[in-house]
């Protein structure tokens, strides 16, 4: 039988490892992980260094990055893709058809079918200060990716 102490940590644990599993799975990636998921995810090779640079002053390479614009709308997961248009909170719904926080996981696939579907529609434009700052800055380096 385990004393209480032991059984005060066991539930400690137990407490700890179902929290950070109802929080889901986020992920912060390298420069190069990040240059690698996009080229496995059929992003023209020439256009990498650009959606590199754009994710990084978005949402600094991370997934679960949430940023609320005013109160006016918010942008949601590694490309920052916005409720106003593009996702709609708790349900699905938006120009991607699908719900906002399914951008917040490491799963890419939902993300990456949204993030193509707003660059054919309006191009880099539908990210304007990312845009921005890529087009004046000089963009990554991943020629040792």
């Amino acid at each position: 039988m385990a004393r209480p102490s032991e059984l005060a940590l066991l539930i400690v644990a137990v407490a700890l490892v179902q929290s950070s599993a109802v929080h889901g799975h986020a992920r912060t990636f390298t420069r190069c992980q990040l240059s690698r998921e996009l080229l496995r995810y059929n992003f023209p090779r020439s256009l990498i260094a650009h959606w590199v640079c754009l994710i990084e002053h978005a949402s600094g390479r991370t997934t679960d990055k949430v940023t609320n614009h005013n109160n006016a709308y918010t942008s949601y997961g590694l490309f920052q893709i916005n409720n106003k248009e593009w996702c709609k909170k708790g349900r699905k719904g938006g120009h991607c058809s699908m719900k906002c926080e399914d951008l917040l996981n490491e799963d890419l696939a939902d993300d990456v079918r949204c993030a193509k579907r707003i660059y054919d529609r309006v191009g880099f434009k539908a990210w304007p200060s990312s845009y921005a700052y890529c087009k004046e800055k000089s963009l990554p380096d991943l020629s040792r990716c």
